[in-house]
């Protein structure tokens, strides 16, 4: 649950002032030092940059009074629907957090300790 609330907090603060995908380093570089495993890497990931992303729509839309929404569900799905572009921006950030945190798992599998050692500054004598 920690790696969740790390990769949501860290993902905001960083796409404040770094590219969208900041939020994917973040996811990344989390799952390297704290995933115990393939689907919690994938999961926290995953659900860290969903409320991220599902968080900035809420915001635009609530900005908009949820005409840019509705205008960008028409656009894109034929359907006045501001509900569609919310959900889809959740899942494509999830997708995005989600793979890159299981990249982060991997990277520790194939070099093993090493490298989740190393970035947390513990060194071996």
């Amino acid at each position: 649950m920690i790696q969740l609330l790390l990769i949501a907090i860290l993902g905001l603060l960083a796409q404040l002032i770094l590219p969208w995908w900041s939020l994917a380093l973040v996811a990344f570089l989390v799952c390297l030092w704290r995933s115990q495993s393939a689907s919690q890497a994938f999961l926290y990931g995953f659900l860290g940059a969903a409320l991220v992303w599902l968080g900035y729509a809420l915001l635009i839309y609530l900005r908009t009074g949820g005409d840019f929404t509705g205008r960008m569900g028409e656009l894109l799905f034929k359907v006045n629907n501001a509900a569609l572009p919310m959900l889809a921006t959740a899942l494509l950030g999830g997708l995005v957090g989600g793979l890159s945190g299981l990249s982060g798992f991997f990277i520790r599998q194939a070099f093993g300790n090493q490298v989740a050692s190393h970035a947390a500054g513990h060194t071996r004598p």
